[in-house]
């Protein structure tokens, strides 16, 4: 195995820890995301902030395990060009819910920051397979 593959089992390996770890992270926002709930109304945005969240945990979710199932995804360029457009904190209603989070919400800003964190990991891994692909056998 090259070095380039040992780095792509290691992060697919790492991915597939973090989704783990997020998951249950995101159990532990229950009490949180219900005072979300309650503190951040439906307003004249098309979705609430928890939304939001929930739209962005099931896109990079889904990657994440894609990758940490088999390692690859049917249209990678397709995906790398999706992340780079899904952070987390180009989102107001998400950076107003983070910035509020710091005092209120541990266990939910916690929660983004890793959501975020997995999004660049897999973005990472997703380029650093294209470039193996690239270079001669």
């Amino acid at each position: 195995m090259t070095q380039t593959q040992n780095q792509l089992t290691s992060q697919q390996n790492y991915i597939a820890q973090l989704l783990e770890q997020l998951t249950v992270n995101y159990q532990n926002t229950k009490l949180e995301r219900k005072q979300i709930a309650q503190n951040f109304p439906q307003s004249e945005a098309e979705f609430t902030p928890l939304e939001e969240i929930e739209l962005l945990t099931v896109s990079i979710r889904g990657y994440a395990s894609q990758i940490a199932a088999s390692g690859t995804l049917r249209n990678d360029r397709q995906a790398i060009a999706e992340l780079q457009k899904l952070s987390v904190f180009n989102n107001h209603l998400i950076v107003q819910l983070y910035s509020e989070a710091r005092s209120h919400y541990p266990q939910m800003q916690s929660y983004i920051c890793m959501l975020d964190y997995l999004r660049l990991l897999v973005l990472e891994y997703l380029q650093n397979q294209q470039t193996q692909q690239l270079m001669p056998a």
